[in-house]
């Protein structure tokens, strides 16, 4: 018999008659899920469709395996649509209302960024919410509500009165209209919440066929790597030696970076007002570059004008690393005498002549320090475009700290989607550009209030036509590859939604940018090399994705709250961690989450550092020049610059999903993941903030700083998730080590759960590895190195075998420092790298042997204990 043209058709064809086992019924103004009801009051112009009868999958490109797991679970989802009288850019409409019922969202609580929210009602529920996941203990399953893309529309879910979830669907343009829709939103059942968010975005994936799947594509070299981004270090004073001399103090502190980010303050920018071709100079503060825009595609004067070898040499120009600390300490001052002028006039002073003195005085004393120490920021050179064949500019700055610093293995640099904050300004190169006014949603009206959405909307965006924007792209990031630069951190993505009007809408607009994007990506930097950032609202992950393997899934490290509460130096810590644990669980189906940088040095570090240690992502800070505090990051760092990876990314655990780790007073954070012969938790108290959506904002709630105490158990691990656990979540016996407690615990399943409390911005971390019987008595367990926060992670390979008389462990560690095991009884002999070594044995089961950092080996030690 003849294989069939089209194994995909076939296969559907096979698997078809599933989808006649009807779990969704919509019908007498119910929405149910196998009889059980969901929603109430559903408006009779509300449909519902069976996912096979709306997706073609002949027409995705998802490979085979896909399309069958798709095909094999299409009988569990299905779409929601609405139909209107009048065809509208911009539609409202109730899919029914639900109460008494628990959930778990996300929602846009900015253009930019996105968090978790619970609640109990449709009208719990806020605006710009990108999905909703409903508990139903009735059947023991979980129902995900995705709103998603239809024809040039994007839709999200807010919330109605009595308890109504609504649906807002909206193009961005007045000339992009419709009336109706027959999949406006994906609906999918469950009995395993982390199994659904991946058979949803699966089904999503083939339905939309506009983006791929993290699990299709290649993630970017860093993601097992340490570095250091330049953004809280400088802000926008960096320039090369600032970068040279923060780059040498981790190599000489013992933890070379392998990747090292420039962020925003390296391009050619400048303001309207300004000479066209100059750059506009002393920039310091986030905010003042907002409505600048790119005048040239070339790195800036600053780096344009370094010469090389400049740093090579034994009379390198020397550099002050406090200077960009006073650099920005007096633009702080400026910021604030000009907050304090606006106050008084809005308070009817008539005279701010004073203020005005004060400004401009401290506007001159910032100018003369950026005079008075020019011969610092670059090695001297000739600040034209030409670069002579590499001798000065960027290339010659990226090769000179290769050359310098060995393991430097990737340079990336920042810029924004447009490409600066106010993206092009009109008359650069060949590109046709035009500064387009900005209009916010009705939607964006109702999240939190924001310096960035409001700068762009003062200036515009100097948008390049769509029609160019492969050359747009190219035109950056040729120049880039060309210059040593091996990535770059795409940032303020969430612009193109202001800019639609004229354009064909949000969606055709964004499909146009986004493959401009990809197709430079794979031409210029491999394909991976790229993190998203301001990015985490639903369009960009249905049309932007198809090349993006990595993006940010918080909102930025915020070492202080700019709004002034004293406290949030430390509740800011927690709501970040909420952000990334929650926005993993569905952006980490399509890019690897990335948990952002953060301080060494902050109050609040260990507390980052822990989470960081298990969130299966690079591991990357900010420090400021001299601002280090070394012993954190080794626990963190080889000092080879890689990191000891869990093998995938963390999510909360199940017993997490429907409660407030920020404000309800009693729960913790706990965090799951796997490492390669064991598992891991963290539990981390995150309490003492959250949103107010009256007030549109995150704030302090002093009251719920304060220690609270919860429960971890070995099933809290979803093993199932991950194919090389598989078989470690049978064990019938595991060892339990705890990081911060230092101690070893002994659990099975059956076991009852570890109590633990946990102090206000602290961790603790469970690390669960089986034990392997050996012989008749012994009884082993390999911990590994506990001077590491992920000590498992350090365990690169582990065998069980006979060695001469007697069975052994074979293990190999990676890292140097105190190994840790646990025995029942003291091993015969013990061999590290082929020599006998001497280990130590305490009557509680404690085995412990130290291991040097062999350079030669990788950092790699043998080691085997015979019973």
């Amino acid at each position: 018999m003849a294989p069939p043209n089209n194994p995909a058709n076939s296969t559907f064809s096979l698997l078809r008659s599933r989808s006649l086992e009807k779990y969704f019924d919509l019908s007498n103004g119910k929405f149910s899920v196998k009889g059980f009801p969901l929603l109430y009051d559903v408006p009779s112009n509300v449909t519902f469709t069976p996912f096979s009868s709306i997706c073609d999958s002949s027409k995705s490109d998802a490979p085979l395996p896909l399309l069958q797991r798709v095909q094999a679970l299409s009988h569990e989802g299905g779409f929601l649509g609405f139909s209107k009288d009048e065809s509208s850019d911009r539609m409202m409409n109730s899919l029914g209302r639900f109460s008494n019922r628990n959930f778990l969202s996300v929602f846009r609580f900015k253009t930019w960024w996105s968090t978790q929210w619970v609640g109990t009602s449709g009208s719990d529920l806020q605006m710009e919410t990108q999905w909703v996941v409903l508990d139903v203990p009735e059947i023991r399953s979980y129902v995900i509500i995705i709103p998603i893309i239809e024809g040039g529309f994007r839709s999200a879910l807010c919330p109605g009165n009595d308890g109504h979830v609504m649906i807002f669907a909206e193009s961005g343009s007045t000339q992009v209209k419709a009336s109706s829709f027959n999949s406006i939103a994906y609906v999918h059942v469950s009995k395993n919440p982390f199994n659904l968010m991946k058979e949803a975005f699966s089904a999503i994936r083939v339905h939309l066929n506009t983006f791929k799947l993290l699990e299709e594509k290649n993630v970017p070299s860093i993601i097992d790597k340490f570095g250091w981004c330049t953004w809280d270090a400088f802000y926008l004073t960096v320039e090369p030696a600032g970068v040279w001399q923060g780059v040498k103090e981790f190599a000489e502190g013992g933890v070379s970076p392998r990747f090292i980010i420039i962020d925003d303050g390296w391009q050619s920018i400048n303001h309207d007002s300004d000479n066209p071709n100059e750059d506009a100079k002393n920039l310091v503060l986030g905010g003042e570059q907002m409505t600048a825009r790119l005048h040239r595609f070339v790195e800036g004067e600053k780096f344009r004008k370094y010469k090389g070898g400049s740093f090579l040499g034994p009379n390198a120009p020397s550099f002050n690393p406090q200077k960009p600390k006073m650099l920005i300490t007096k633009a702080i001052e400026i910021e604030h005498a000009t907050k304090a002028r606006d106050k008084a006039l809005q308070s009817g002073a008539t005279d701010a002549s004073e203020f005005e003195s004060k400004i401009k005085k401290l506007k001159q004393e910032l100018d003369d320090m950026f005079e008075g120490d020019e011969s610092s920021l670059s090695g001297g050179g000739c600040g034209s475009c030409g670069c002579k064949a590499g001798n000065y500019g960027m290339k010659a700055f990226t090769r000179d700290l290769r050359t310098k610093f060995k393991g430097l293995d990737d340079i990336w640099v920042w810029h924004a989607l447009c490409g600066a904050w106010g993206g092009v300004r009109p008359g650069v190169a060949h590109l046709n550009c035009k500064v387009a006014h900005c209009h916010v949603s009705s939607g964006l009206k109702g999240t939190m209030p924001d310096l960035a959405v409001d700068k762009i909307v003062e200036g515009g965006i100097g948008l390049v036509h769509p029609s160019q924007a492969d050359d747009f792209y190219d035109s950056m990031h040729s120049h880039l590859a060309k210059s040593g630069v091996t990535g770059v951190k795409v940032d303020v993505i969430h612009t193109l939604e202001y800019v639609s009007e004229e354009l064909g809408g949000r969606v055709e607009l964004a499909k146009a940018y986004y493959d401009g994007l990809s197709k430079s990506l794979s031409k210029n930097f491999k394909g991976t090399g790229i993190i998203s950032s301001m990015q985490q609202c639903n369009d960009f992950f249905f049309l932007g994705t198809k090349q993006i393997a990595m993006g940010r899934v918080g909102d930025d490290f915020w070492f202080q709250d700019p709004n002034g509460d004293p406290n949030g130096v430390f509740w800011l810590q927690g709501v970040h961690m909420i952000h990334c644990a929650y926005n993993s669980l569905w952006m980490g189906q399509i890019i690897q989450p990335d948990w952002d940088m953060f301080q060494s040095d902050h109050v609040c570090a260990k507390y980052h550092a822990g989470s960081r240690a298990i969130c299966g992502g690079p591991v990357y800070l900010s420090d400021s020049l001299g601002s280090h505090d070394f012993d954190l990051i080794k626990k963190l760092v080889y000092p080879d610059g890689t990191i000891p990876k869990c093998l995938r990314f963390a999510l909360p655990t199940r017993d997490c999903l429907f409660v407030n780790p920020l404000f309800d007073n009693k729960s913790i954070l706990k965090l799951w993941n796997f490492n390669k012969y064991g598992g891991v938790i963290g539990a981390f108290n995150c309490q003492g903030a959250g949103w107010v959506s009256k007030e549109r904002r995150i704030k302090g709630y002093p009251q719920c700083y304060k220690p609270v105490s919860g429960t971890v158990h070995v099933t809290d691990i979803e093993w199932d998730q991950c194919m090389e656990a598989a078989e470690i979540g049978e064990a019938e016996e595991y060892v339990v080590y705890l990081d911060e407690a230092e101690k070893l615990l002994f659990v099975s399943p059956k076991s009852d759960p570890i109590q633990v409390t946990v102090q206000p911005s602290s961790f603790e971390i469970f690390s669960f590895v089986p034990m392997k019987k050996l012989g008749c008595v012994a009884k082993f367990a390999p911990i590994g190195l506990t001077n590491m926060f992920n000590s498992g992670g350090t365990i690169q390979e582990l065998d069980y075998n006979e060695v001469g008389a007697g069975p052994a462990a074979r293990i190999k560690v990676k890292g140097g420092g105190n190994f840790l095991a646990y025995s029942n009884v003291p091993p015969k002999s013990c061999y590290m790298n082929g020599a006998a070594v001497a280990s130590e044995w305490s009557a509680d089961g404690k085995l412990t042997l130290n291991l040097p950092w062999i350079e030669e080996a990788g950092g790699i030690s043998d080691v085997v204990f015979v019973f």
